[in-house]
């Protein structure tokens, strides 16, 4: 039953897709990060929902009377630059098959980024994307507050299986990056139920990342809440609180969570922590090695490891965005990939300074403060995880961009209404 009706939902969409094309962007965020043909059991669950959509999109957009314009910027130049390099390590990939499978789950979502740039072209389609985003993370989110308030904090919460954020560590970071999207809808919206309704999906999202017992996720959490309060404007009043929501928690969290962060402290003696820095330096050989296009997508494997760090006993995970890129796509794909982000920020930066001060520009102004605040969250917690090829942070990267082509409109529009 449950996959006739997630197929008859997904099927159903088709028609909306055919005559509107962004709704395609809409639905391929949905089955991206909600991966909603996991939760059944049958034939759906490895259905291609996404191929299927993304062709009708494609299908939609070639038929469409409407004129699609790239947005031209320092930071969409980099990204494009980024997505041919890695082009240019998958030819010269040392695990070539793995690449190949690695690089084309790359360049579809890549695809959709580029889709998501040129479709969503207005505030209302931009602030629905940022709704898809939040709620199809959030059922995880959410659902697992509810899990965590049920059994006292004592499981893990995770994520849909064959998934990004399948485990609890990923699926962790993921909601830390959602956050700031979520506290964005709730300074968005005036009326009172969505506001409530937004606060508890907060709550809850919180005790989902608390009970996800993961330390690279309690060290991105805290690093998030001080930024948001480094950046309100009511200081006292986010730090009271942070300290009632503590206050309100701690007493409730199991001995063996405590007993989890604390061996932070004590990394030498963790074999987990012991696992990425042998990870780190793994990358760091194959980066020397290949100081130009690195070893290639899926160059972390057990087999490789022998080669490069035959005394040490590897896996398939690389623990950090950084040193995953730093191995697969070499010193240039590493180079890249920060200025990506770099470049989000200063953009994303010059919108704030612009739209302050403007009354109608507050939405754009709240967004893409969030979006930075998102950015935090994830390029800390990625720190200790491999999820460099995420969609999520290259989709807040596509709101900073629109925010920017809606801007340069708003500025058009008001000197064309200016008398002369």
């Amino acid at each position: 039953m449950r996959d006739i009706l997630v197929t008859l939902i997904i099927f159903g969409t088709i028609p909306y897709i055919l005559s509107r094309p962004y709704i395609g962007v809409y639905v391929l965020s949905w089955l991206g990060y909600m991966n909603p043909h996991r939760l059944t059991w049958g034939f759906a669950y490895n259905m291609p929902f996404s191929t299927i959509i993304a062709l009708t999109l494609f299908v939609s957009m070639f038929f469409s009377k409407d004129k699609y314009t790239f947005p031209k910027s320092k930071l969409t130049t980099v990204w494009i630059l980024f997505v041919l390099w890695a082009v240019v390590t998958t030819v010269f990939a040392i695990n070539l098959e793995g690449a190949l499978e690695e690089f084309t789950r790359f360049i579809k979502i890549q695809i959709i980024i580029l889709c998501t740039m040129l479709l969503i072209n207005n505030k209302d389609k931009l602030i629905y994307l940022v709704w898809v985003i939040a709620l199809s993370i959030g059922f995880y989110s959410i659902k697992g507050g509810v899990f965590s308030i049920a059994s006292g904090l004592q499981y893990r919460v995770l994520g849909p299986e064959k998934s990004f954020i399948s485990e609890n560590n990923t699926l962790a970071l993921a909601i830390l990056t959602i956050l700031p999207l979520m506290y964005f809808l709730f300074l968005h919206y005036k009326n009172k139920y969505i506001k409530a309704a937004l606060l508890a999906g907060l709550l809850l999202s919180l005790l989902s990342v608390i009970a996800s017992y993961s330390r690279g996720a309690f060290v991105a959490m805290s690093v998030l809440l001080f930024f948001l309060w480094l950046g309100s404007r009511h200081k006292l009043i986010i730090a009271m609180l942070i300290v009632i929501l503590a206050a309100s928690v701690i007493p409730f969290v199991p001995d063996k969570w405590f007993d989890r962060m604390d061996s932070i402290s004590t990394y030498e003696v963790d074999k987990s922590v012991q696992g990425r820095f042998d990870a780190w330096e793994f990358a760091i050989n194959v980066a020397n090695d290949n100081p130009l296009v690195g070893g290639g997508f899926r160059v972390f494997t057990p087999e490789l490891f022998q080669i490069y760090m035959p005394e040490k006993e590897g896996n398939a995970d690389a623990h950090s965005i950084y040193f995953e890129v730093l191995g697969e796509q070499g010193y240039v794909g590493l180079i890249l990939f920060l200025s990506i982000w770099l470049l989000t920020f200063i953009q994303a930066y010059k919108i704030k300074r612009r739209t302050k001060n403007i009354v109608e520009m507050k939405w754009m102004f709240n967004l893409v403060s969030m979006a930075q605040l998102s950015l935090i969250a994830y390029m800390t917690g990625g720190a200790f995880l491999g999820l460099a090829y995420f969609d999520l942070p290259y989709h807040l990267m596509s709101i900073v961009v629109i925010c920017g082509v809606l801007y340069k409109k708003y500025e058009v529009e008001k000197n064309e209404n200016v008398p002369k």
